[in-house]
């Protein structure tokens, strides 16, 4: 299961690497191929422009040998380009394909002025001479809708292809989260089904020993353990359904952990509790949440090696309770903090690196609750925070 887990979160950081690359190389490609079309059509658009100039030149000066039907052909056929025209005085003498929102003459005159002042501004412009008198026009353009939708153009399809990223990236996540927990719900009902059948032929062993030995000291260890296992294999069934949680006292939870890890644990291990005195009531499924709260403390045991102290921590906070199980072990690497809850990771020669990944889905998913770590120092210890809604 380990070696699944790591092989397929190579794939899948393999495959968001890609999609990236991918997304940048079309980005990139676009916005050079929308540049130089831009940058050609801008050329073509100034040309025109030019002719155009020219030929309002030439209305302005009529000879008997200009064709003037054709130079009011030339200007009726720009319909794309807006156009100011500016005389020496700087006042509009016309201006085409300009929308205007003035609401009389003298008001879009003066919108029209100001816009011609932009594209001046800009470089957009053409001075005519008209004669030897020093009279000039300015013709005043800008670009074209079409150029400038071309401008847009590349960051609309930037947009979309992040957005394609996204979704591709959160499709295989989902892909990768559903798999996974299809394996985890086989293998925990899988679990309790193989736990069964020895579990009830050992109740009843158990029961057969009570009546022959009836005195025997050792018998109630073994009934104890073998409830424990009854215990474990029911825990493993509830895995893959949503358990209906009922109020329970959290002290009464937590106090059956201390007991049960002070009596399987090291006598070098010193398990402290912090209380509030008076109880808290909290819906939650009692034995799965003890899972909880028995998998940080023998995490802890593990990062202590053995010797150390376990402070179990709880505090009503009014609309929520606040758990913490601190260790004064061996502590987390930074880079590692993000990975603890993730299944497969371990540090532990030996182990499937499931326990917290468990944990943090029994308390979120069932319980609605936030599980993580809040804070973490090589050499000192950690702590694990739960916050659970009342």
């Amino acid at each position: 299961m380990r070696l699944y887990s790591m092989h397929w979160t190579d794939q899948i950081r393999r495959v968001k690497i890609l999609l990236v690359v991918v997304a940048v190389l079309i980005a990139v490609a676009s916005l050079v191929v929308s540049h130089f079309l831009v940058r050609d059509l801008a050329v073509e658009e100034r040309n025109k422009m030019e002719v155009w100039a020219e030929a309002m030149r030439t209305l302005n000066q009529p000879n008997e040998d200009v064709d003037l039907s054709l130079v009011l052909k030339v200007i009726e056929g720009n319909n794309t380009i807006p156009v100011v025209v500016l005389d020496r005085e700087d006042h509009v003498q016309t201006f085409r394909n300009v929308k205007l929102k003035g609401e009389n003459y003298a008001d879009s005159v003066d919108m029209a002025l100001r816009m011609a002042h932009r594209m001046r501004h800009a470089g957009r412009t053409i001075r005519i001479a008209l004669d030897e008198s020093n009279d000039y026009i300015d013709v005043c353009y800008d670009d074209s809708v079409m150029i400038k939708r071309l401008n847009l153009y590349p960051y609309v399809q930037l947009g979309v292809v992040m957005i394609f990223v996204v979704v591709a990236i959160f499709a295989l996540l989902t892909s990768k989260k559903a798999e996974q927990n299809k394996v985890w719900v086989g293998l925990s009902k899988e679990t309790a089904h193989q736990l069964g059948t020895p579990i009830s032929s050992l109740m009843a062993w158990t029961e057969i020993l009570k009546e022959n030995y009836p005195d025997d000291e050792l018998l109630p260890e073994m009934d104890k353990d073998v409830k424990r296992l009854q215990l474990i294999a029911e825990r493993f069934s509830k895995i893959g359904s949503l358990p209906e949680p009922v109020p329970s006292s959290l002290i009464e939870v937590m106090t059956h952990v201390i007991d049960y890890m002070d009596r399987r644990t090291s006598r070098k291990v010193k398990m402290e509790k912090v209380f509030p005195p008076q109880d808290i009531i909290v819906k939650i499924n009692a034995s799965l949440f003890e899972w909880v709260i028995e998998n940080l403390c023998k995490n802890a045991v593990d990062a202590m090696e053995g010797s150390g102290r376990i402070t179990l921590f709880m505090h009503d906070e009014g609309e929520r309770v606040v758990i913490e199980v601190s260790d004064t072990g061996k502590g987390i690497r930074k880079k590692d903090i993000r990975n603890v809850f993730k299944p497969g990771f371990t540090t532990k020669k030996r182990g499937w690196g499931l326990g917290l990944s468990l944990a943090k889905r029994i308390v979120e998913e069932y319980h609605k609750g936030k599980i993580f770590v809040k804070s973490s120092e090589m050499g000192k210890g950690t702590t694990f925070r739960i916050e659970l809604r009342k």
